[in-house]
């Protein structure tokens, strides 16, 4: 979907609609994804996701998903199982209890529960570096 926006001196101010609960995209348990996925809204993955992720919103991970690939976000709650790729959040990294991650981690906050699993390297993102990362996915909704 398009934003919707206008120009007004050479600057184009772009007037998202606001995000409700009905504007969650979802990849349900038993359902596989692959391949290059960008979205303005949030999203909740619960089955199998293989590829690039590109969300301007929150991405949770539920606790039976199992995911490998690029994931770039605002924020993301995560639950599940990685087994390889990086996480790129623009604001805050959440692993949560018991979920096991096998790659690397890019974020401006990062908040860790007991039992959380970790294999790779973390990094904090500069200003304006997520952006540099994440223009390629970026394009795909424009």
């Amino acid at each position: 979907m398009m934003p919707l926006g206008k120009k007004t001196n050479e600057t184009i101010v772009m007037n998202a609609p606001a995000n409700n609960l009905n504007d969650v995209n979802r990849i349900a348990f038993g359902a596989e994804f692959s391949g290059d996925l960008a979205t303005a809204n949030d999203i909740r993955i619960d089955g199998k996701f293989d590829g690039r992720l590109y969300c301007e919103g929150r991405l949770v991970v539920g606790e039976k998903a199992v995911i490998k690939g690029d994931f770039f976000c605002t924020d993301v709650d995560f639950s599940g199982t990685m087994t390889g790729g990086n996480i790129y959040t623009r604001e805050t990294l959440s692993l949560k209890g018991n979920c096991s991650v096998h790659g690397d981690l890019y974020f401006k906050r990062f908040q860790v529960e007991l039992d959380a699993k970790f294999t790779g390297a973390c990094k904090v993102l500069e200003e304006g570096e997520f952006a540099k990362v994440s223009a390629a996915l970026a394009t795909m909704l424009k």
